[in-house]
């Protein structure tokens, strides 16, 4: 019987998962291997968040589900908006109902009330894909599913990934998931399909208050360039070397 190259993949890789090899037993495919590289050389794409100017409306979470045809069943997302409420004992209380797609109307977070008195700070946190220039995610594919343009870009080719998962597990950040149509990888691309194109991200043009911006780090000229480069900034989990291309403005050091 006749099997799709897809089919055989996968049930090859269960079986090797099955004996317990260990994952330096697999050998892993380059991108190149996979497909040719694709991208501006000349471009190196990062992305500013300015959490002094979220309200976490989740506009921007609406708008990268409709571009990207996200589902809202099960509550999966490219990107979303986490609330942190810091209270003056130094508890901090963090969520993110469906991602922050509705926004945040409620006065409590799960099923504890929030005492607005003893409130000592409140703040947004948009996140997505940090488009690594050390990615994990890439290290560990088995298959070379997942690679990274020559601009920078962490991409997903659904024709090679076999829904291994390691990928997932690899993401400090916690950014990948299962799509639960096409049963493989799934992350924020930083709308790839239209920053290449000269066009915004979804989320920065649906964004009301300028919170969310991309850029080319190579052009010292380019707006977003010249704040990471003149103001202070941050990223998420430095700590890790995967060095992170999503920059913040104001980020709390509650924020992980």
């Amino acid at each position: 019987m006749s099997c799709s190259r897809r089919d055989f993949l996968k049930n090859t890789f269960k079986t090797t998962l099955a004996s317990a090899l260990p994952l330096s037993a697999f050998r892993m495919l380059s991108p190149a291997e996979v497909k040719a590289y694709t991208g501006d050389s000349s471009i190196r794409w990062v992305f500013l968040v300015d959490t002094k100017k979220c309200v976490g409306c989740g506009l921007c979470v609406k708008a990268c589900k409709l571009e990207n045809e996200v589902p809202y069943d099960p509550p999966v997302t490219r990107t979303w908006v986490e609330r942190y409420v810091l209270m003056k004992n130094g508890q901090a209380h963090i969520d993110s109902a469906f991602g922050g797609r509705d926004g945040f109307t409620e006065s409590k977070i799960g099923e504890n009330e929030i005492p607005t008195d003893q409130i000592a700070k409140g703040f947004f946190v948009p996140k997505l894909c940090n488009q690594c220039m050390k990615p994990a995610c890439v290290q560990v594919c088995p298959v070379g599913a997942t690679y990274q343009t020559l601009d920078g870009v962490v991409l997903v080719d659904r024709k090679w990934c076999i829904g291994c998962g390691y990928c997932i597990m690899a993401c400090p950040y916690g950014m990948r998931f299962f799509h639960p149509v096409y049963k493989v990888a799934e992350k924020c691309t930083f709308c790839y399909h239209r920053i290449t194109k000269g066009l915004k991200t979804a989320c920065v043009q649906a964004c009301p208050f300028g919170a969310r911006r991309i850029g080319n780090l190579k052009d010292p000229n380019d707006p977003v360039t010249k704040v990471i480069m003149d103001e202070r900034v941050a990223v998420l989990k430095d700590e890790y070397g995967t060095k992170p291309q999503v920059y913040y403005i104001g980020l709390d050091t509650n924020v992980r």
